[in-house]
């Protein structure tokens, strides 16, 4: 019951972070919506009936337009994207009342989903030379279908759906009964359903409040960022863990100022009795603002503490309720939080004779990771390396744990991504690790997968095959120079370490300075510490856009600094354009190689040193 209990949950969550994907890429639109409507309705601050047009317009079309839109490319790529705003459009000609966020969250993955499936068929029935007649033409005519349904179907479904919860909730409203809500948007928060009830459900509603009223305490109930605070102050201050007390101090910046409340959900989850914190932190919080009238005169996209005053008809009412909502929450957390622990475990131990059965058939390895492209592609790298002498024709490459491919026979990743990884390649043996370059676990399949294969022959089958092809890694001898290294450090926290080697990527101009809260969120999500006295800081993936040239610094701690119940030493930031990055660490594990070098590259006062052996 645990295991189906467990699946159900990250079930709901992944179908949560889809919902989230959609409207992420769009705050932008949010933002510049809310702040324009907040400036020009007749209770604005400067009311102006003319220029009102323009969030009218912006929240009715734009908005719903490019969540269809994303939806679609989600499921269909770029043709995806166009015939899901091609499609919603349907809904919203339905009725211009309500903004159709929610039809805009159903026609846009249909949309590309129907696209998807319409090019597939197509490629195997379309004449040559009639391939960019046909692809525009579909588009079109498959556009003017969904748009059809969506005008007859979802939108007055959608309509009929809003108008529901519009009711019940002026319902709840009028019976004083409101903070009961707390009880359903906490725990859909925690399992990443925070956008599509906010930007979904309840920013239609508070719209058509404020045409009447000027302002909605409907935009208050899930971004307040109060509650997530409580529950992250409750573990700096009172959780025995150290790993989880150190990450906590990071977390609480990037949540209440950066508005990301995504980063206090695992806090949460890896205690799930820690929930009744912030629904009734949430509950105080909304009765506070029902009971004063306050409310917000637009959405605080993102939730952050500085959005949701901005917005806010009353500063210093929402900030009594803020306060209220933080302190009740930090008192429950303050007893559920003292005995958690940290998810980052040993590896499981694994069926050793099951791998020794596929010894003959060079098995394809894969190393996962959550997306990917930094911790598994180092750990790929190194565990090559390592077989390739004896076992030149297995093939080992790397890949997120969501995308493993299907003909993999095993599955190396972090314990806490292992469930994901079984869903993902229910074929492969999976193996779980705690860090990817000196696990015991890594030892047990070396010694699995070469057993006797220094007694084959040289022409026996398989041995002799195409090997993967060697990393290049001259790019690192470009972007490096020893200004890049930081010898001698004094110790510091794991979050001091991971913002130092972001400010000096910052200073040197490869990144942007939001990069930085990036690279604490990644450890925050899943350690980047490699193992061997090696931590590699990076960034999200939703923070690409922010590096402008590929670079890499090293920061030297002699005494180490404590990660987990390891030190790291050597704490290298890495930015990279695109997949650059990847030959950076493959570098890096050349030097992993020799433990000698390593040993004393993690002491050397020599810039000189370090330079030759990351370069060489």
């Amino acid at each position: 019951m645990a295991q189906q209990s467990g699946g159900a949950q990250q079930s709901i969550a992944k179908f949560g972070k889809f919902l989230s994907s959609m409207v992420m890429p769009n705050i932008g639109a949010f933002i510049a919506w809310g702040f324009m409507a907040a400036m020009f309705i007749s209770t604005g601050w400067i009311p102006n009936e003319t220029l009102n047009v323009i969030p009218s317009a912006m929240i009715t079309y734009l908005i719903p337009v490019l969540i269809a839109g994303q939806g679609g490319y989600i499921t269909g790529g770029d043709r995806g994207r166009v015939l899901g705003a091609i499609a919603v459009m349907g809904c919203i000609a339905a009725d211009t009342s309500m903004p159709m966020f929610l039809g805009a969250m159903i026609m846009g993955p249909v949309a590309g989903i129907v696209i998807k499936a319409f090019d597939g068929w197509s490629q195997k029935h379309t004449p040559a030379g009639f391939e960019m007649l046909v692809d525009n033409f579909s588009l079109g005519f498959i556009g003017i279908g969904l748009s059809i349904v969506g005008f007859l179907f979802i939108g007055p479904f959608m309509n009929t759906v809003l108008s529901i919860l519009t009711a019940g909730a002026n319902a709840l409203t009028n019976a004083g009964l409101l903070p009961l809500l707390a009880i359903i948007i906490e725990p859909a928060k925690v399992l990443f359903l925070n956008n599509a009830i906010n930007h979904g459900i309840f920013t239609p509603i508070a719209t058509s409040q404020i045409a009447e009223a000027g302002k909605s305490i409907f935009y208050m109930l899930e971004p307040n960022p109060g509650p997530g605070l409580g529950v992250l102050l409750a573990y700096a201050f009172f959780c025995k863990d150290k790993k989880t007390k150190q990450s906590a101090p990071g977390a609480i910046i990037i949540h209440f100022f950066g508005g990301i409340h995504e980063i206090y959900f695992p806090y949460v989850l890896m205690n799930p009795k820690v929930i009744v914190a912030p629904i009734v932190g949430n509950m105080a919080a909304i009765f506070w603002f029902n009971m004063t009238g306050a409310g917000l005169v637009g959405p605080a996209s993102p939730g952050s503490i500085i959005a949701f005053v901005a917005m806010s008809a009353s500063p210093l009412l929402t900030i009594i309720g803020v306060a209220i909502s933080a302190g009740i929450s930090f008192a429950i957390a303050s007893f559920l939080v003292r005995d958690v622990t940290s998810d980052e475990e040993e590896g499981e131990a694994f069926d050793a004779a099951a791998i020794k059965g596929k010894v003959s058939d060079a098995p394809f390895v894969i190393f996962a990771c959550d997306a990917g492209m930094g911790s598994s592609a180092m750990g790929a790298t190194r565990f090559r390396n390592r077989v390739q002498a004896l076992r030149p024709d297995i093939r080992v490459e790397h890949s997120s744990v969501d995308t493993v491919p299907a003909d993999a026979d095993i599955v190396v990743c972090q314990v806490v991504l292992s469930e994901r990884a079984r869903k993902s390649a229910p074929q492969a043996q999976i193996v779980t690790i705690g860090n990817f370059l000196d696990d015991p676990n890594l030892d047990t399949l070396f010694e699995a997968l070469t057993e006797g294969a220094n007694e084959a022959p040289v022409n026996a089958p398989g041995v002799g095959a195409p090997t993967a092809p060697k990393e290049d890694t001259s790019l690192l001898a470009k972007v490096m120079n020893e200004g890049n290294i930081k010898l001698g450090c004094t110790t510091v926290s794991r979050e001091e370490a991971i913002r130092a080697a972001g400010e000096m990527l910052v200073e040197k101009g490869y990144v942007e300075p939001d990069y930085v809260g990036a690279m604490i969120a990644r450890d925050e999500e899943i350690s980047v510490y490699m193992g061997m006295g090696i931590a590699i800081p990076h960034g999200t993936n939703e923070a690409k856009d922010k590096v402008k040239k590929t670079g890499v610094v090293l920061m030297q701690y002699p005494e180490g600094v404590q990660w987990g119940d390891e030190k790291a030493n050597l704490v290298f930031g890495i930015a990279g354009v695109g997949n650059e990055h990847l030959q950076v660490l493959a570098n890096v594990c050349q030097c992993c190689e020799n433990e000698e070098v390593l040993e004393q590259m993690k002491t050397t006062a020599d810039k000189g040193y370090v330079m030759d052996q990351l370069t060489k």
